[in-house]
């Protein structure tokens, strides 16, 4: 049987901006189920578009697509779209989980033709799993070893022609020879607050909720560009509004509920407050390395990497450098800190901890 994930590990379940979480309620989310229901990234659906149709006119399997950005975006809807779309299940899994060479031989071979094999996190798959899948996705067969030592012997076995769809938030940790074989590379974005404020407003006609336009562009620009996180916010202060008795969500009730939950007009909640302040406090603007940030913080470095810095890199308020990452004027205004002109020459604080054993600032 194929191993099957949910998708990113876990970042902080306590984050209601985390596009990482998942919750189980009555207040479901369903996912577009075709091209034309999906909202946002327009670029990458015409693409796609184009490839599904050329690939259905050739009778043949879709060209392996890789899909990076940060999580939220809807990658994983995406892939299971494409399935759809092709009239093909999905099976899915994610990098973690497989371990083995076994592993993924197991999902591989009980593939059906032009079926659909998705695979989250992409980037941690262990590195004989991966070269495992090279001539798999190349030449759609496997070596498979049998026995041990001199009498060991290689069984060539033959795979059922399929589409490898990858997911990562961290498309620089891909090895090239893993890159080189997916057909298309598609980079997702983050979303514009009126497609957000039409994916929350799609949701609240599913449930018979009444909000209006100004409230639904509220709260989409408190939503870090994600939808995974406006249906998250949208869900909060749906509970608010239960709550009170009220039977229309107003601009009023979702800033107060908003603002209760810690979630700035700006869309930073608590940790990105306190990643902001570490850097200018602590460090004096910075730079300073993301090593340091997270041994502060208490932090795992991926997370930061992959959930609070991209948004916070977009809305303007850090900046990366050769020498590690600084707060720009932004942050300062933000925060109502007088601005420090020297911040890239800062005092001894820096040096706390080490980054690496390189010491290199790509660390940082």
């Amino acid at each position: 049987m194929p191993r099957t994930g949910t998708g990113s590990g876990s970042t902080g379940d306590e984050r209601f901006v985390s596009p990482e979480q998942r919750e189980v309620s009555a207040f479901t989310t369903k996912r577009p189920d075709s091209l034309e229901a999906f909202v946002g990234q327009e670029g990458p659906v015409a693409n796609i578009r184009v490839m599904l149709t050329a690939a259905q006119k050739r009778g043949a399997a879709l060209e392996h697509i890789l899909f990076a950005g940060p999580p939220g975006l809807g990658k994983t809807t995406l892939a299971n779209i494409i399935a759809r779309e092709l009239g093909v299940n999905l099976t899915s899994t994610t990098g973690p989980l497989l371990e083995r060479p076994g592993d993924l031989l197991a999902i591989l071979t009980s593939l059906h033709e032009r079926q659909v094999f998705f695979i989250d996190e992409i980037h941690r798959l262990n590195r004989a799993v991966e070269e495992t899948l090279y001539s798999a996705m190349e030449q759609y067969k496997v070596d498979v070893i049998i026995g041990k030592g001199p009498g060991a012997k290689t069984i060539p076995l033959n795979l059922s022609p399929f589409t490898l769809i990858g997911a990562t938030t961290r498309s620089g940790l891909l090895t090239a020879p893993l890159r080189d074989r997916f057909g298309a590379m598609f980079h997702l974005s983050f979303y514009a607050p009126e497609e957000l404020a039409q994916i929350i407003g799609r949701k609240a006609l599913e449930h018979d909720i009444k909000i209006s336009d100004e409230c639904l562009l509220s709260i989409a620009r408190k939503s870090r560009g994600t939808p995974r996180v406006a249906l998250r916010l949208f869900k909060r202060v749906w509970d608010f509004a239960v709550v009170a008795g009220d039977t229309e969500v107003t601009t009023k009730l979702a800033e107060e509920s908003l603002e209760r939950l810690g979630i700035s007009d700006e869309g930073l909640d608590e940790m990105d407050r306190r990643i902001l302040m570490l850097i200018l406090k602590n460090f004096n603007g910075g730079p300073v390395g993301i090593s340091t940030i997270a041994a502060v913080l208490n932090e795992e470095r991926d997370t930061i990497e992959d959930v609070y810095e991209p948004y916070l890199m977009k809305a303007g308020f850090l900046e990366k450098t050769s020498r590690g990452r600084c707060v720009t004027q932004k942050a300062y205004d933000y925060f109502k800190v007088p601005y420090t002109p020297d911040r890239f020459n800062p005092g001894p604080s820096v040096p706390l901890f080490e980054e690496s054993e390189s010491g290199s600032g790509e660390d940082a």
